[in-house]
């Protein structure tokens, strides 16, 4: 049952659309890299809650694509993350209007509805650690309720770090 609320949750959150953008070094080939590591100082700028779902997400994603976490990687993943909260964009609409002999008077305004919601970008550096370089990153732009329950924020980063890897390694 909780699997079935989890996928339910996910589904609900792929459908609010979290964008995702890339840059990588294109001189860089991604096919030599295998194992995988932590970069051993995050300063994400979240909760220590927030830092262990976000990595719970990746080292499972990464695994299942077939890379190695290793003591001794080829690859560092940092993670880092800015947050704003603002109040939800949905609203409910009221109008007062009035017509007649080609003239017409309205009133309208907008209710919000949800609360509030905190914006986020999460964004995910690959960092060679033969070379100590940046070689591929990206940006995940999403929003997510403040009041947001664990298993809400797990599905959250878990959509999220999944749409970033879905364009890991670059293609053309």
């Amino acid at each position: 049952m909780k699997t079935l609320y989890t996928l339910i949750l996910c589904a609900l959150l792929i459908s609010c659309g979290t964008t995702v953008g890339i840059d990588y070094d294109q001189e860089t080939d991604f096919s030599t890299y295998i194992t995988y590591n932590f970069y051993p100082t995050i300063d994400s700028g979240l909760s220590d809650l927030d830092d262990k779902r976000i990595m719970q997400a990746t080292d499972s994603l990464m695994q299942q694509r077939g890379f190695i976490k290793s003591d001794t990687p080829q690859l560092f993943i940092n993670f880092f993350a800015n947050e704003s909260i603002s109040n939800s964009r949905n609203t409910i609409g009221i109008g007062i209007g009035s017509g007649g002999r080609n003239v017409g008077v309205g009133v309208s305004g907008g209710i919000p509805i949800g609360g509030r919601v905190v914006n986020q970008s999460l964004t995910v550096d690959f960092i060679d650690v033969a070379k100590d370089d940046l070689v591929w990153q990206a940006v995940a732009e999403g929003e997510y309720k403040e009041k947001a329950s664990p298993r809400q924020r797990e599905a959250y980063y878990f959509n999220a770090i999944s749409k970033m890897l879905k364009k890991y390694p670059p293609t053309e």
